[in-house]
């Protein structure tokens, strides 16, 4: 038998003994059998007197599937695979941080620690990994891959987000590394030897058919650094979607706040990110400096009159000791608010998001001891969602009606295009939806209008922009069909259908996509064609 990477990884798994092998076969045979998975444990502890964890049984599974003890049985995996929710988006998504660098910002909101970027603290989650490993690029992707591979999610289809401070403030030689780096890791199995590519353009070709494809590459950075410049440079990268602080859109709060820039430069940085055809998304902070619950709601809503972001972020602010607004409210001139306001806010304009925006977060993942006063729940997505059930709402952004896991049948589906306006362009939100309201897939073509602003980039006049195709359910290894689920049924290639048909039909004679290096050989495919920055394809 031919074994796969991913085989030997679970056969050199160093976290279960063979004596705790033969244990773990042992529970899988009865949890198939339907047996609840804890009772089952604990009816069977481990020789050390523990019991088996989520891990040991998806090494376990997948050593049985590989020896032929076992036929491959998905639900069983999914009952096994320890947070599943993680890769039901469709991809897998891994996290890595920048070294600590100057940031050009001076909000008096934002934590300073000399161990972190600006902004973060050392005992967030993904913060810490990276303190772990030094910052060090490769090492964090590879062992990040590790974990979620020896818990059972495929790997295969690999969104990097790339947090620390403002990426665009870094050096471009370190930036440049930096990707590279990530690439390298993403280019090789665990059980190779390490190899660094030459370049990072080599790097980048060797993902187009790696075992971990990069599907999407995410920076964060700030509106006034976004520049006809800054798009090239990030394309070159390989960057196809970028988060942005807006904090607000007031310009008297940015002011008090020290933000460093206005609401104007976030609007302009926004239309050019779309004109290029990033996927953009802002994060948006109630409760700074100078706001107020009901100025919180009004500034809320002007984010659907022209900013329209794709994606948002909602970081609720929280007061640090170690951020300059603690002196502030030292003063007396800062009031956090209380947990009930923040629940109070969200649940009256969470409602409101447009379905082609996903609401990411409801609240920064801070540990509490670091909060002086003020809210200091992690839990607020789902307090407000209990609010909403208890008062007959529903939120209808994407992250709301994903279809997940659920089973999806093609003939019962519905076409919707949702036509919105920017200012800068015409945004079709084409999707298919289930007959009860639930996402299957989607693509996001924009059709730049006159005032559209000039990117520099020859090979987008005069195109239609494809800037985000997406197709729900668990992610599956690249290849692997999985008859009625949504990322396996064609959906992809419905919707590229659709907005080429779309774009003759408002005159246009090429469309543009934006792809990830890891997805160039999934529009090639489909009559793309490439060019220096983006994909294109005659209509």
């Amino acid at each position: 038998m031919i074994e796969t990477d991913r085989i030997k990884n679970w056969k050199k798994t160093r976290f279960i003994t063979p004596e705790k092998l033969e244990v773990a076969k042992i529970l899988l045979l009865e949890i198939q059998a339907g047996k609840d998975i804890m009772q089952a444990a604990r009816a069977r502890p481990m020789p050390d007197g523990g019991i088996i964890s989520k891990a040991g049984l998806v090494a376990a599974y997948n050593e049985m599937v590989a020896s032929g003890e076992m036929q491959a049985d998905k639900k069983l995996l999914e009952r096994i695979r320890m947070k599943p929710v993680r890769t039901l988006s469709g991809v897998t998504t891994v996290t890595v941080l920048t070294k600590p660098y100057p940031c050009p910002g001076k909000c008096i909101f934002c934590p300073t620690d000399v161990r972190m970027p600006k902004s973060y603290l050392p005992d967030e989650p993904g913060a810490m990994r990276a303190l772990d490993h030094q910052f060090d690029p490769y090492t964090q992707v590879r062992s990040r891959l590790n974990a979620l591979d020896s818990l059972g999610h495929p790997t295969d289809k690999i969104e990097l987000l790339i947090l620390g401070g403002t990426w665009s403030a870094y050096k471009k030689d370190y930036q440049e590394w930096f990707i590279k780096r990530c690439f390298d890791a993403m280019n090789h199995s665990s059980d190779q030897q390490e190899m660094e590519a030459a370049d990072l353009v080599t790097a980048q070709a060797e993902n187009e058919n790696a075992i971990h494809r990069n599907v999407g590459l995410v920076i964060e950075t700030r509106p006034d650094e976004i520049t006809q410049a800054e798009i090239k440079r990030l394309r070159y990268l390989g960057v196809t979607k970028v988060q942005m602080g807006a904090q607000s859109l007031d310009d008297q709060v940015l002011q008090m706040n020290k933000r460093g820039h206005t609401a104007a430069q976030t609007k302009s940085a926004v239309d050019l990110l779309r004109a290029a055809g990033f996927k953009i998304v802002l994060h948006w902070m109630p409760n700074l400096h100078g706001a107020t619950p009901q100025s919180d709601r009004l500034d809320f809503a002007k984010l659907w009159d022209g900013y329209c972001p794709d994606e948002l972020k909602i970081y609720p602010n929280q007061l640090l000791a170690n951020a300059e607004l603690y002196e502030v409210w030292q003063r007396g001139e800062y009031l956090p608010y209380t947990t009930q306001q923040l629940i109070d806010l969200i649940v009256d304009i969470k409602p409101t998001v447009p379905r082609y925006c996903r609401i990411n977060r409801v609240i920064r993942d801070i540990p509490s001891n670091n909060v002086v006063e003020g809210n200091k729940r992690t839990s607020l997505r789902q307090d407000v969602q209990s609010v909403l059930s208890a008062r007959n709402q529903k939120c209808v952004c994407i992250r709301c009606r994903e279809v997940r896991s659920a089973n999806i049948d093609n003939q019962n589906m519905f076409y919707e295009d949702l036509v919105y306006e920017t200012g800068s362009a015409t945004e079709h939100f084409l999707s298919f939806n289930t007959t009860d309201d639930k996402l299957a897939g989607f693509l996001r073509l924009s059709l730049p209008a006159d005032s559209s602003p000039a990117t520099g980039i020859d090979e987008l006049t005069g195109a239609a922009l494809i800037r985000e195709v997406h197709v729900y359910g668990q992610s599956l290894p690249v290849g692997i069909e999985n008859t009625g689920f949504a990322q396996h049924s064609g959906l992809g290639t419905k919707l590229l259908e659709a907005a080429s048909e779309k774009a003759i039909e408002m005159g246009y004679n090429k469309i543009a996509v934006i792809s990830a290096i890891g997805t160039r050989k999934y529009y090639m495919d489909r009559g793309f064609e490439r060019a220096e920055y983006y994909l294109i394809k005659k209509l």
